[in-house]
């Protein structure tokens, strides 16, 4: 069962294929594939992002605040209206990142996103998560704005379970057509061969990989799909009315 509430640390990092290709192969016995991941398979995640109609969100979120905010629904390949999927609130305050959702059918998350009216409880939902959701969505008036797909490869820790590692590859984006179960098409986000690296921890990465980061040279980066979506988006409509961003890239 997926784990519906946390907090966590992540950071991030950008690597190339022979970066990739070697912290992996220092992974040994201390990591294993998740679940998702068998045999070391990449597999399909979908997103839709919610913002405000001026996308304030996401505005606020680069200008880099102590605190900030995103509504997203998930899905793991491309849905049908009757997958589970995740609708969540992703929070970060002072680098901690608290993560809260719950599991709906696809159709259920569309109708609630909408009309803000909690579905009728099953088993697999939160209640409390999605009365959360409920204010969030009500006080952002939070519309779906933004499909963002990628392909993931996951490990965790053998001794550890809390420490993860990802690695997303082959970023997608649209502003058109953002249902999930409309499938895999729009813009590239990052060049072929580029990694999106996000290490995720409790209380510490442990001392083997940061050997592994300091042999490979890497450094943390805040590096945002949805911000980095978002500013290329500005970039190609500067003759909206908005407020600027670049400052802060």
């Amino acid at each position: 069962m997926a784990i519906e509430v946390f907090n966590r640390v992540e950071e991030k990092y950008i690597v190339n294929e022979n970066q990739y290709r070697k912290i992996v192969a220092s992974f040994g016995d201390n990591m294993k594939t998740d679940e998702y991941s068998s045999d070391g398979k990449f597999y399909q995640i979908c997103n839709i992002y919610y913002d405000t109609e001026d996308n304030n969100l996401i505005r606020t979120s680069l200008m880099k605040p102590i605190y900030k905010e995103k509504i997203r629904l998930r899905s793991y390949g491309v849905p049908n209206k009757d997958t589970k999927v995740y609708l969540e609130v992703k929070k970060k305050y002072k680098g901690v990142v608290n993560k809260r959702r719950s599991t709906l059918r696809l159709k259920e998350a569309y109708e609630f996103t909408e009309t803000r009216e909690i579905p009728k409880l099953e088993s697999y939902m939160n209640p409390q998560v999605l009365k959360e959701l409920k204010h969030s969505l009500e006080y952002y008036d939070a519309q779906p704005k933004v499909f963002l797909s990628y392909e993931r490869q996951a490990f965790f820790g053998s001794n550890d379970s809390s420490f993860r590692l990802t690695f997303d590859k082959n970023i997608i984006t649209r502003r058109d057509d953002v249902g999930l179960e409309n499938g895999i098409f729009g813009s590239k986000l990052i060049d072929y061969g580029t990694y999106i690296m996000e290490v995720k921890y409790i209380e510490r990465i442990p001392l083997w990989f940061v050997k592994t980061l300091r042999e490979n040279d890497l450094q943390k980066t805040s590096f945002s799909k949805y911000g980095t979506e978002y500013k290329k988006y500005i970039a190609e409509n500067e003759e909206e009315n908005y407020v600027e961003v670049r400052k802060y890239a």
